[in-house]
């Protein structure tokens, strides 16, 4: 009888799995034991207390956002709300408006103040996610609240003093950004004070047996099954994938899978395809990141019939947000024929 993961935990993985509890107790949604994701818990708590701008590096789905939320709860403004603004799900006309406001008669149909999102996080901390998406007009005053902590909204003439502390988040390579000129090099090199890198779900592996069960006793909770058992060739399989929609998108095939499992063994209905190293090694050509990201977003969508949201939507199988997967496909220049 094959025995499963959950409910094989030999002495020495026992004592492992309550290390990570205890982990995962300080990290909050950070799971994992792994050398590369040790080392950002490391930066976490090296750089949380510090009233310093961080910037988060790493693929869709990496958990940028969870390393963030880590960040604010050990910094010294806890205590006061993290404002979050993604900057890919908001239009490029109404972002300046959200985040500095508008003055009185900025638009001549309204005649009141609107206060933005930098003003109510006077004393807080404000996270902009996909902050490789701003538009390059706006990085200016971006940058004078983060060197000199003042703006004026749009259509006043007052400036306006704020104590921000900013976490910014990106998962374009904003190197290629600033040379393409679409990003500020000077925006850049204030924001990049204490940068982390979060390391993609392929690179530290070792980490998934732990997600799984992680997520599992998640969706139990949420679902009311009680599935207890994880098949060994079920893990091997999930660590073989190569995961181009990382934490996220394992988070999204164990819920499903947790959906449509019937008694206590977890039962995973779709098929992965296997990375085999010995195929990189026939690739001519080396597409880039963006190249792979853009091929990988086409095929999904072609696969979905174009659709994008909803539970066979092409955002639910690349785990990420349908605003965000919006944003990509702008970005990547995809066309529905």
């Amino acid at each position: 009888m094959e025995t499963g993961y959950l409910k094989t935990l030999s002495q020495k993985e026992n004592s492992c799995f309550k290390k990570e509890v205890a982990l995962q107790n300080k990290f909050g949604e950070m799971v994992g034991r792994s050398e590369p994701l040790s080392f950002v818990f490391s930066q976490v708590e090296q750089v949380a207390p510090m009233n310093v701008t961080v910037l988060l590096l790493g693929e869709t789905g990496t958990g940028k956002g969870m390393v963030a939320r880590a960040i604010y709860r050990r910094s010294a403004r806890k205590d006061m709300p993290m404002i979050t603004v993604n900057c890919a799900a908001l239009p490029a006309n109404r972002i300046e408006r959200e985040l500095f406001g508008q003055g009185e008669g900025a638009i001549s149909e309204v005649d009141h103040r609107q206060i933005g999102l930098l003003e109510q996080a006077d004393g807080c901390t404000l996270f902009l996610d996909e902050i490789g998406t701003m538009p390059l007009e706006l990085q200016c005053k971006l940058l004078r609240v983060i060197q000199d902590g003042e703006f004026e909204r749009p259509g006043s003439p007052r400036t306006i003093k704020v104590d921000v502390r900013v976490i910014a988040a990106s998962n374009s390579n904003l190197g290629e950004e600033i040379h393409a000129g679409r990003f500020r090099e000077d925006l850049y090199s204030r924001l990049n004070v204490f940068p982390i890198t979060i390391p993609p779900l392929r690179e530290r592996k070792e980490d998934i047996p732990l997600l799984v069960n992680y997520f599992i006793a998640k969706f139990n909770k949420r679902t009311g099954k009680k599935i207890v058992t994880v098949a060994n060739e079920t893990l091997n399989t999930l660590q073989e994938y190569h995961w181009p929609g990382n934490v996220r998108e394992l988070e999204s095939v164990i819920e499903r899978a947790v959906i449509t499992t019937r008694g206590d063994k977890l039962q995973i209905l779709e098929r992965f395809e296997v990375f085999r190293r010995d195929a990189v090694q026939n690739i001519s050509e080396v597409k880039t990141l963006a190249d792979l990201e853009r091929d990988h977003i086409l095929l999904v969508l072609l696969k979905t019939a174009w659709r994008i949201e909803g539970n066979k939507g092409a955002a639910i199988l690349l785990g990420i947000n349908p605003s965000t997967l919006r944003a990509r496909i702008r970005k990547s220049g995809i066309r529905r024929p």
